[in-house]
């Protein structure tokens, strides 16, 4: 973690606490979490309703915490999850009923097999020979009856299993997603970036980091609202993927900030991408969907490293950030590499760089 981003979580959770405090909620993990989220500022939902809540002069409770939790953090993911489990569960017993009645009824006619060889060997009447045999063909109805019960619960088990397989394959896409842009989110960034200088290592190819962040979004959201903010939050994730391709990788990394993992691209190819990125976004004109006000344009800043040998994720994501804060100390909407940053002397570190 750099020292930027620990400024900011640190920020956030001072906050969290102090709500918390002035509210007399007791802190428990969901309540922090509420308040945490809410002091990013990365869930515009919630913090609208919460500064409802807060202009109309209602004090916060534990009980109207544990609703807003409920409503707006507490993800169904867990409640699917519980659903698919229950639903293999049930299949995976009645496959084991199943096979059980068929082990029982094989059991008992390898029995009357043995018992029928065994008869055979003595002297069998006529009479004796048909009540045998009669026998054995009930015996054996039994089992092909048994054997063709098993077959459909299986056939209808594998159809089952295939519909949970989906439902735990949409379950987790969903959960890598950020749902307000719908591009990755930040447990989907971290497996991603891993898993690209896993490959880099492994095949000696290059990979590289973009860390963008929205200029003055804070003063932008505070102005037009939350709704437009969300807006233009959407309007930098689409921009940022439609410019990546391949195994690239875009992703909400928290708040405004936004990151893209590019494998086989060199420092050089990232520089280029983020510079499409930029004008892009600066080309665009904003409107409010509601009155068609024209909003002008926003910019945003960005930082780009490359990976090296003696890399991990936390190392590569604070050059990408210092790039990141250098870009917004020398003037913002535009892209310092690493490769720049020993000739750009960073300003002291305050709240107008966001």
């Amino acid at each position: 973690m750099s020292d930027q981003e620990f400024t900011r979580a640190l920020g956030y959770a001072n906050a969290a606490f102090d709500l918390l405090k002035r509210s007399g909620i007791p802190p428990y993990p969901q309540f922090y979490e509420l308040l945490y989220t809410y002091a990013t500022g990365v869930n515009p939902s919630l913090n609208t309703r919460l500064n409802s809540i807060f202009r109309g002069g209602e004090k916060p409770s534990s009980e109207l915490a544990e609703t807003l939790f409920n409503e707006f953090l507490k993800s169904d993911m867990t409640e699917r999850m519980s659903s698919v489990s229950e639903r293999m569960h049930a299949r995976i017993e009645a496959v084991h009923d199943a096979i059980d009645t068929a082990m029982s009824t094989a059991s008992s006619y390898s029995g009357s097999l043995q018992s029928a060889t065994g008869d055979l060997e003595g002297d069998l009447s006529d009479e004796d020979m048909k009540a045998l045999a009669a026998r054995l063909l009930s015996e054996t109805r039994r089992m092909q009856k048994t054997n063709l019960e098993l077959e459909k619960r299986l056939e209808a088990s594998r159809d089952d299993i295939s519909l949970l397989q989906r439902d735990l394959d949409d379950v987790r896409r969903e959960s890598m997603l950020d749902p307000l842009t719908k591009i990755a989110n930040r447990k989907s960034f971290d497996e991603g970036l891993a898993d690209a200088l896993v490959e880099a290592r492994d095949t000696n190819t290059p990979v590289s980091l973009i860390m963008a962040d929205i200029d003055h979004f804070k003063t932008f959201n505070d102005t037009y609202g939350h709704q437009t903010g969300d807006q233009v939050l959407r309007l930098v994730a689409m921009t940022l993927k439609s410019n990546i391709k391949g195994k690239d990788l875009a992703a909400r990394y928290g708040g405004e900030e936004f990151v893209a993992v590019l494998p086989y691209t060199d420092l050089h190819g990232a520089v280029i991408v983020a510079e499409n990125v930029r004008k892009a976004i600066q080309a665009k004109e904003l409107l409010k969907r509601s009155t068609n006000e024209k909003l002008g344009r926003i910019t945003a800043s960005f930082g780009v490293a490359s990976f090296n040998p003696n890399d991990n994720a936390v190392s590569l994501i604070e050059r990408a950030d210092r790039c990141l804060y250098a870009a917004k100390h020398a003037g913002r909407n535009r892209v310092v590499s690493e490769s720049e940053l020993v000739d750009i002397v960073e300003a002291p570190k305050d709240a107008s760089a966001a």
